[in-house]
This record gives structure tokens, sequence and C-alpha cells, in this order.
């Protein structure tokens, strides 16, 4: 041992065994039974989306919810290990996870199977895996632990602009291969989002819109099946049997709701009239089976639970924590938004999945982990305690 050397400081010891030690306060309570009841409603209304399709193709009615079923029970204790490990740890793996994404994302135009007309998922085995999901929490994690780091120089284009445009540029390009869009606004719109609660000056994003808004014309110039769906979501019933046949059904089945519904498994846009039913439309049977007054309930659910998240950020012990609770909960935000969005026809058709409803065991258990180290965050908040 080296007895010339200075004692470590306090503070410094205390720090590090923060950083590596185990986490022992309670987590966030409220927030942790709302994503249990909020899966545990979707895995019901899973089940009941699926059951005319299961029956039919698979000769079980059972089959989605048996295979959909361990994933929540895995997401729910996976959420659970991963608020238990500090998450300061996520700083270290920001990198890591980064160029996992953008390798599999790189990888997805030469070994990735086509669906729909497009080529988003690796299969490894029986498993299924959409990288663009691992770039959406990739792009969180990392500018979180970039912000945080060099927040000083956030107001300037060299240190604040360039190095954040570039990442997005190179997601953005690959996921164009695919092609996938949604993915695409979704990881530009969250990535807007935390440059902007890192502290970039207001009128880059003004600059950043006047540059979009053309750059977003031409990328639909070379996305025929985009055009198509813009000039549908206008007006569905241009092709009410064919291209604009999803949604017209799936305005079908939300009229069909009325105020308090046709009852829970008495959907009849299930029974093969609705494509998608237990996955990208299945807010459209829950429209059907529970009426206004059951999808505003669950909308309300979420809103709670997005609110609560905000919560969580507002009061972190650091800025990085801060920006990961921001990021994870915008995330969340704009994907309820746009998928009911979506079956509303307020916007065009897109694969957005409805988060905790949709079947697809991989991207549960991504947004598990995600709701995982929110509450990670939430056990080392600023304000000492969960309330």
């Amino acid at each position: 041992m080296d007895k010339t050397r200075a004692p470590e400081p306090t503070e410094t010891k205390r720090l590090r065994r923060e950083m590596f030690e185990g986490h022992k306060a309670p987590l966030d309570l409220p927030f942790a039974i709302l994503v249990a009841l909020i899966a545990g409603i979707g895995l019901i209304m899973m089940f009941s989306a699926s059951y005319a399709s299961a029956s039919h193709f698979k000769d079980n009615p059972t089959y989605f919810l048996l295979r959909q079923g361990p994933y929540v029970v895995i997401g729910l204790v996976a959420m659970w290990v991963i608020s238990r490990i500090n998450y300061q740890y996520f700083r270290a793996l920001s990198v890591p996870l980064m160029l996992v994404a953008l390798v599999l994302l790189a990888l997805v135009p030469f070994i990735g199977t086509r669906l729909n007309g497009a080529k988003r998922w690796i299969f490894f085995g029986p498993i299924s895996v959409q990288p663009s999901e691992i770039a959406k929490i990739a792009v969180i994690v990392l500018f979180s632990a970039m912000i945080s780091q060099g927040y000083k120089r956030m107001k300037t284009i060299r240190y604040g602009i360039l190095p954040y445009a570039g990442i997005l540029v190179v997601i953005l390009a690959l996921l164009f291969l695919q092609p996938h869009l949604s993915a695409m606004v979704l990881i530009a719109c969250v990535g807007a989002v935390m440059l902007f609660i890192g502290g970039i000056r207001l009128w880059y994003f003004l600059l950043a819109g006047g540059v979009a808004v053309p750059a977003a014309y031409a990328v639909l110039q070379f996305m025929p099946h985009a055009q198509d769906r813009v000039a549908l979501w206008r007006d569905p019933w241009l092709d009410p049997v064919d291209k604009g046949y999803q949604a017209v059904q799936s305005l079908l089945a939300i009229g069909s709701g009325g105020l308090f519904g046709v009852g829970l498994g008495a959907s009849r846009q299930k029974y093969l009239y609705l494509p998608e039913q237990h996955n990208d439309f299945v807010f459209a049977v829950v429209c059907e089976e529970l009426g206004m007054f059951g999808a505003c309930m669950v909308l309300l659910l979420f809103a709670i639970l997005i609110i609560r998240g905000y919560w969580i950020a507002l009061h972190a012990r650091d800025r990085f924590g801060s920006l990961l609770v921001a990021g994870i909960t915008t995330l969340l935000a704009l994907q309820v938004f746009f998928n009911v969005a979506v079956v509303t026809s307020l916007v065009p058709v897109t694969g957005i999945s409805m988060p905790f409803f949709s079947y697809g065991g991989s991207s549960l258990l991504i947004q598990m982990a995600e709701m995982g180290i929110v509450l990670s965050v939430s056990r080392q908040l600023a304000v000492g305690e969960s309330v």
C-alpha cells in the first residue's frame, strides 16, 4: 500500500458508493402500480382482440394470450430488477447500446425479414427483434449522457447541435432504407425534445423546422407507400375495399362502440373485418367493446402515468437522471398519441403500436425495461422519498 497517497475525500467515497451499490430506497409505488395496471388491462384487451384471428389461423383461441402472457410476467420482473440497478450505470452503457442499435439497423436490409412491404424485423430463431425499438432507447440514453456532460456548451452549434444532428441523420438514414417512417418520426421528435430540455437556443428549432418540412416532403417523394397513406388518410373511402380498408374498418369499430361499448369480448370487427386488430389497431377494439367511456379511462391511466413520469424527471437527483426519465416519458406519450391518432384517422396510417396493449414480446420487454429505468431514477429522487 502506498502510504504517501493522500486519503480519498469523504464526499468522493460517498458518491462512488452511491453509484456502485444497489438501491435501498423504495421505488415510486404509484408509477409501478400504474404500469402493472395498464399492462394487465392491455393483456386482457389484446386477448379479446386476438380471439377470432387466433381461432381462425392458429386453431387455438388462446394462442396469442399464451405467447404474450409470459412476456408480461417476465417484463414486470425485468422492470423490478432494472429498478434495483443504479441508473448511473446506464451512462457507461450509452455508447455500446448505440453501437448495437446502429449495427442491427445496418443489418436489417441484408438479413431482415420482409413483412407488409417493409424490412423491419430480424429473426433470431423463434425470437424477432425490431432494431428500431432498440434505437429509440439508445438515442435517449446517449443524448442524456452527452447533454448532462456538456450542458454548458449546449447553446453552441458546434457542441449543442452538430453531434446530435449527426447521430440522428445516421439513424434516420438507416430507417429510411427499411423503410420505417413511423420510427423516423418518433426518434426525430424524441431527439428534438431532449435537445430542447437540454437547453439549446429556441431559434435553432425554428431553423430546424424550416429545414425539416421541405426535407419531409422530399422524403415522401421517394416513399410511394407513404404518399398512398396520406391520400387515403384524407379520404379512406377512396378505396374502402383495399388500401383504405383498414382505416374504414377502424372507424366503424369506434363508431359501433358508442358511449359504453358493446361489451368486453363482444366486438364484431375483430372477426377478421379489422386487420391488425390485436396489434397496431387494438385500441379500435377497446373503443368498440368498452365504448368512449372505457377508452377515455384507458387514456386517463396513460395520462396519469405520463404526468407521474414527468414529475419524477423534475425531481431527479441529477441532470442525467432527469433527461433519462423525460426522454422515456416523452417517447411513451408520443407512441400513445400517434397510435390513437392513427386509429381515429387523425393522422395517416403508420406502424406505431400501442404501448402495453399491442401484441409483440420483444417490444413489450423493451418498454418494461424503460419503465424500470424510470423507477431506478425514482429511487434517488432529490426530494428524498417517493410520494
